[in-house]
């Protein structure tokens, strides 16, 4: 079973653990078509036909087992270790990316709409003034909705404008870049094409927060995990008591087929009487390293995703130097006499080994997350380690999951797993003096300290040539924006 599609059965009956809380899920699998069903108030559902499929559940392995079984690895260079790198910034991170966002009164116009957003760019703005003539000819409502993106020095990363805020079959937006090789490039979107492949879906917010298992009754099982971590992040700390009202989160969902995983396109809270977002979150596909969600704003969420691999956490050592004995035994102290005291014993020469990974204190069977999606390039026993998962990711980054009690049944070295796949089980295998998960994240080799703040990875950070992606999805997938 080396395929995504076999693979994909795994999430029909998957044990879910969120905020401390353990269930079974019953959802059988799911295969999606469109359809026009709904739910009742709040939990709304369009296009979705349920069919049951042949599914093989998860089998629960003994979380106190702690036996060894044989090592599979794709690579034996994984287990070179490399010293970390204390200082990790790729070249190519925008660390001062930023989208603002608006809708215009009509009363700008080609001419005049660059400059009245802060795109300071005469060249740009000719190109702009000379392709959308007949855009503006299409214009409907009262404003214009756009999404402008800034790099460093305030440089100007994309446009994407809505030809008016109602949306509907004739929506559509544009949206402009600067090219590689000079000049600028536009991309024309439809609504009604995005609305063939994605389904809008709202829950509740505090279903989301606190009861997944009302969430697994609309979404497939691998997406649950991953929805709870993602609104714990944007959920706005100026408005802690959202749970406590109407709010529901609005998701725009693809989900997926036997050769796809299914994937959030974009996540919002929202009060649906007033219409008003209180915060949101799209996903940016990339084809060389994993995808990453993004604020409305430009503000990556994925570090945080990154550094999730439990439900139930807490930090117990970091990267860093941990102290050793010398392993030489001390001298006795000398007898004490009537004319001097007893001698004390010298203290123990210490020396000192690097500690490269991050250990997450938790309770022996504790499930263990995949932080993104990528392959089983190692499962087995590794040495100090204890029961290792080292999994695959594009752009050269690997992940490691140690001193595992077990692994989830079904895993196999080559799988294709998705983030949120429960892969393991906290335990103490290996060199470990209690339960706990050793995790580390490298790229090319060398280990990176994903909390450093001076570690800027492109996994979170947003890369120049995505950026009209991101200020696309904003329209086409968010929720009307309002009047400037």
């Amino acid at each position: 079973m080396n395929t995504k599609a076999s693979f994909r059965s795994l999430f029909s009956r998957a044990v879910i653990i969120l905020s401390g809380c353990a269930f079974l899920s019953s959802t059988p699998g799911l295969a999606y078509a469109q359809s026009n069903s709904t739910q009742g108030p709040g939990q709304t559902r369009n296009k979705i036909t349920v069919q049951t499929t042949k599914q093989v559940g998860l089998k629960d392995k003994s979380a106190g087992s702690s036996s060894k079984t044989s090592s599979m690895s794709l690579n034996p260079a994984l287990f070179q270790r490399k010293a970390p790198d204390e200082l990790m910034l790729d070249s190519d991170a925008n660390l001062d990316y930023r989208v603002v966002q608006g809708c215009l009164r009509r009363s700008f116009t080609e001419d005049s709409l660059p400059a009245s957003i802060g795109i300071n760019n005469s060249q740009f703005a000719e190109f702009f003034k000379n392709q959308t003539k007949t855009f503006f000819d299409h214009m409907r409502g009262d404003c214009i909705p756009y999404a402008v993106a800034f790099g460093s020095r305030n440089r100007f990363d994309s446009l994407s404008i809505m030809n008016g805020p109602i949306q509907d079959s004739k929506t559509e937006v544009w949206t402009f870049t600067p090219s590689a090789v000079g000049g600028f490039l536009i991309q024309q979107d439809l609504l009604k094409d995005e609305s063939k492949r994605l389904t809008e879906i709202r829950i509740p917010l505090r279903d989301v927060l606190y009861d997944p298992r009302k969430v697994s009754d609309q979404l497939p099982v691998e997406l649950v995990w991953e929805l709870n971590s993602l609104i714990k992040q944007i959920y706005p700390e100026e408005n802690n008591s959202l749970e406590n009202t109407n709010s529901v989160v609005r998701l725009i969902v693809d989900f997926g087929d036997r050769e796809k995983w299914a994937q959030i396109w974009a996540a919002e809270i929202i009060d649906p009487a007033t219409k008003e977002v209180y915060a949101n979150a799209f996903w940016v596909e990339r084809n060389d390293i994993p995808g990453g969600f993004f604020t409305g704003s430009g503000e990556s969420l994925e570090r945080s995703f990154w550094t999730n691999p439990l439900s139930y956490r807490r930090i117990s050592r970091g990267v860093g130097m941990v102290r050793a004995s010398s392993g030489k035994r001390s001298k006795a102290p000398a007898a004490a006499t009537k004319s001097a005291p007893a001698t004390p014993a010298p203290a123990p020469k210490q020396r000192y080994r690097a500690h490269m990974g991050i250990d997450y204190s938790a309770p022996t069977g504790t499930p263990v997350f995949s932080v993104a999606n990528g392959k089983v390039a190692h499962i087995g026993y590794s040495g100090a380690f204890g029961n290792l998962i080292i999994l695959e990711h594009p752009g050269n980054y690997h992940t490691y999951y140690a001193h595992l009690s077990n692994y989830n049944v079904e895993l196999e070295l080559g799988n294709e797993v998705r983030r949120g796949l429960e892969i393991g089980y906290v335990g103490s295998t290996g060199r470990s003096t209690g339960p706990h998960l050793h995790f580390e994240l490298r790229k090319n080799g060398i280990y990176v300290d994903p909390y450093a703040p001076k570690t800027q990875l492109d996994l979170w950070s947003m890369r120049d040539n995505e950026s009209g992606q991101l200020t696309r999805e904003i329209l086409l997938l968010g929720s009307p924006i309002k009047n400037n």
